[in-house]
C-alpha cells in the first residue's frame, strides 16, 4: 500500500497512532528511526527554524518544499500542518492539489483567521472564522482531493480562543458534516481536563486528534483509555530539543574557548554520516561509478 493508504488504515485499525513534529529531513529520519508512525510537518517548527514567528509568515511554497523533502526522505507518512489553508477556500483548493502531489498522507486545516498567531502564545490573537466559512474550506479540500486516502482533518481552536465546550462541539459537528475525516481539538490549559471533557462529550462518528503540548502528563495510555482518539501529535518537541541542545553546546564552546568539553556530549561525525545515508551512497558508487 502507499504511505497514504497505510496511514488511513492505521488510524482505522490501531488503538492510537503517534506522530511527531519535524522541520527537515534530518529530523524526519531520526523520528522514523525512533519508531514514530509518521511526521507532523509543523508550521511552528519550520517558522522557528527560519527564525520568524509562527504567524503565517512562512509562505505556502516554503512549507510545501520542506514537506516534500521530508516525505521523499522517509518511509513513514507525513501529515501537513497547513494552518488556515493559506487564505480562503480558493487558496485551500490550490494547497490541497499541491500537497497531495507532494505525497502527504493528511492535511490539517484550522479555523482561525488569516494571518494567525500560534496557538500557545500568551496574549496571542486567537480569532476564528465563521463556521460557514470554515465548512466551505473543509468541503473544498474534500472535493479537490483526487486520492480518497488523503485525509482532511479539521482543527478547531475554539478552546484555544476561550469560547468554551459548546462552541467547540458545535464547530466540530459542523466540520464533520462538511466532510472532515477527523477533528483535531486543541487546548492551552496546563491540565487535560478541558480536553477530556470534550472527548467525553463528543458524539460524532469521526475520530479525534490530540496535541498534548500544554498538558504533557496526558500519556498515550491515558489517551487510549478515552476511546475516541485515534491520533496523537507531539507538535514541537523536536525544535525545542534542538534549541536547548544548540544553546548548551554553543555556550560551552564559547566559554571553554574550544570544543574539547563538548566532544563527548554530541553525536560523532559517523552518526551524522549514517543519518545522511553515506553508506548507501558509497555502495552505489562501488556498483555504478566506472
Amino acid at each position: 500500500m502507499s504511505k497514504r493508504a497505510t496511514f488511513r488504515a492505521k488510524l482505522a485499525q490501531k488503538p492510537l497512532t503517534a506522530i511527531i513534529g519535524a522541520h527537515n529531513p534530518l529530523g524526519a529520519r531520526l523520528a522514523e528511526e525512533a519508531g514514530f508512525d509518521g511526521i507532523w510537518a509543523s508550521g511552528f517548527e519550520l517558522s522557528a527554524a527560519m527564525g520568524v514567528p509562527d504567524a503565517s509568515i512562512v509562505t505556502m511554497t516554503q512549507h510545501l518544499d520542506m514537506t516534500r523533502f521530508m516525505d521523499a526522505a522517509i518511509g513513514i507518512p507525513v501529515v501537513a500542518d497547513i494552518d488556515t489553508g493559506f487564505g480562503n477556500a480558493t487558496n485551500v483548493i490550490h494547497a490541497t492539489r499541491q500537497y497531495e502531489a507532494a505525497g502527504v498522507a493528511a492535511l490539517v486545516i484550522e479555523d482561525k483567521t488569516f494571518p494567525k498567531d500560534t496557538s500557545l502564545l500568551a496574549g496571542g490573537r486567537q480569532e476564528l472564522v465563521r463556521v460557514a466559512e470554515f465548512e466551505g474550506k473543509i468541503a473544498a479540500a474534500v472535493a479537490t482531493r483526487r486520492d480518497p486516502d488523503l485525509l482532511v482533518i479539521a482543527r478547531t481552536e475554539a478552546l484555544i480562543a476561550g469560547l468554551g465546550q459548546e462552541e467547540a462541539l458545535m464547530r466540530a459537528r459542523a466540520y464533520e458534516k462538511a466532510g472532515a475525516d477527523a477533528i483535531l481539538i486543541h487546548s492551552k490549559r496546563k491540565t487535560p481536563d478541558e480536553i477530556v471533557a470534550f472527548v467525553e462529550a463528543w458524539d460524532g462518528t469521526i475520530p479525534l486528534v490530540l496535541v498534548p503540548t500544554a498538558y504533557p502528563d496526558m500519556t498515550e495510555e491515558r489517551i487510549r483509555a478515552l476511546g475516541k482518539v485515534k491520533l496523537v501529535i507531539y507538535g514541537n518537541h523536536g525544535v525545542r530539543a534542538i534549541t536547548q541542545a544548540l544553546t548548551d553546546t554553543f555556550r560551552r564552546i564559547r566559554a571553554d574557548g574550544g570544543v574539547l568539553g563538548v566532544e563527548g556530549a554530541i553525536a560523532p561525525t559517523e552518526r551524522v554520516f549514517a543519518v545522511q545515508g553515506v553508506a548507501e551512497m558509497k555502495a552505489q558508487e562501488e556498483r555504478y561509478l566506472r
